[in-house]
């Protein structure tokens, strides 16, 4: 089976219920009909569970047996599934996952699962999503806590050009926000319960004026100011190396919960940060920058010159610092292993004097 969207769209179903257990979701019947375009008109005669994988929201490999030609297929659920009122109040990150595989996918040349079903409730704001299991398909899900070498990351940033070059869509598609700067002016963020998060683990590394949730406040506006007056580009806004699979095409991409109109370094820096060590960082970041303009300028794309672009992409760092130190229902050792990778960037960078916040 592919393992890569194809160049058809998958269409929304806004009439079946979204589902708000993983029982509902497994439920034959329910599967018959959301999966019914693959299903070859046959109904679902039984389901088997092959991984759950719970972090904010929950994801579910399975295989679903179809009565008739359709046989037996391998798929992978998401959506928030058995969660608590909170967690289920960012349902509408999940209904722009959809629209992505609906509406973004097809026109991009990015490497991403095969999306076969999108069910969505828009005035509930709650969406699932159904792929083709790319495990099944002889893929390879990256973890968290892997360490990317310079290559890999290169196969990465390479993917992350393709997304970039597809810039045009957002004039057509107002849907996607700036979402750096709504994030930076999130009312229940306060510098108080920041500073709390910082004082965690998190910031064992840091230094006192990078570990300061008021200054990381005012960074990340200052950032949000300087993309505004820039070119803007189509931005994954979360690659790190949980968010990339391998598969015999290469690197791809998943979760695009938190896709957004901004500045290319955001991703870039973003990514280079997170998935590298410390220390290959600091010798390979500038290099891989080099890898990133070189394919950018290649595809067409108006890029900085050099000077400029690696000036941007040491702003940008603050994004990645930003949104590790406000992340709260990821397991502890993630949201330790990033918030320190990516606030340690922000010292190396001195990215705070970069953005003019004192």
């Amino acid at each position: 089976m592919p393992d890569v969207q194809t160049a058809s769209a998958v269409v929304a179903n806004t009439q079946l219920r979204v589902p708000e257990t993983l029982e509902q979701a497994l439920d034959p019947a329910w599967l018959g009909q959301a999966l019914a375009a693959v299903g070859q008109g046959g109904r679902v005669t039984a389901v088997e569970t092959v991984e759950v994988i719970k972090t904010v929201a929950t994801k579910v490999r399975f295989t679903a047996t179809f009565d008739g030609a359709a046989g037996t297929q391998a798929f992978c659920l998401k959506g928030l599934l058995d969660t608590d009122e909170m967690g289920r109040m960012g349902g509408s990150t999940c209904v722009l996952e959809g629209d992505f595989y609906t509406t973004i996918a097809p026109q991009v040349a990015v490497q991403v699962p095969e999306a076969v079903a999108v069910v969505t409730d828009r005035d509930a704001q709650q969406s699932v999503l159904l792929m083709r299991d790319v495990i099944a398909g002889g893929g390879r899900f990256c973890s968290a806590l892997e360490a990317f070498s310079a290559d890999e990351a290169a196969q990465s940033v390479e993917q992350l050009v393709k997304l970039h070059a597809a810039s045009d869509i957002l004039a057509q598609t107002p849907w996607i926000r700036p979402r750096a700067a709504e994030l930076a002016r999130m009312p229940h963020m306060t510098a108080e319960i920041l500073q709390g998060l910082l004082d965690g683990p998190r910031g064992d590394n840091l230094s006192p004026a990078v570990r300061n949730g008021a200054r990381l406040i005012e960074g990340m506006k200052a950032l949000a100011d300087r993309m505004a007056g820039r070119p803007e580009f189509l931005v994954h806004g979360d690659a790190h190396a949980g968010n990339i699979f391998r598969t015999d095409k290469g690197a791809g991409l998943i979760d695009w919960q938190v896709l957004q109109r901004g500045g290319w370094a955001v991703d870039v820096a973003y990514h280079l940060c997170a998935v590298l060590p410390v220390e290959l960082a600091e010798t390979e970041e500038r290099r891989l920058l080099g890898h990133y303009l070189g394919l950018a300028r290649g595809h067409g794309l108006a890029m900085p010159d050099d000077e400029e672009a690696w000036l941007q992409y040491r702003e940008a760092v603050m994004y990645g610092f930003y949104m590790w130190g406000i992340t709260r229902r990821v397991a502890p050792d993630i949201t330790v292993l990033f918030t320190d990778r990516l606030g340690r960037a922000v010292m190396r960078h001195d990215s705070f004097a970069l953005l003019g916040v004192g």
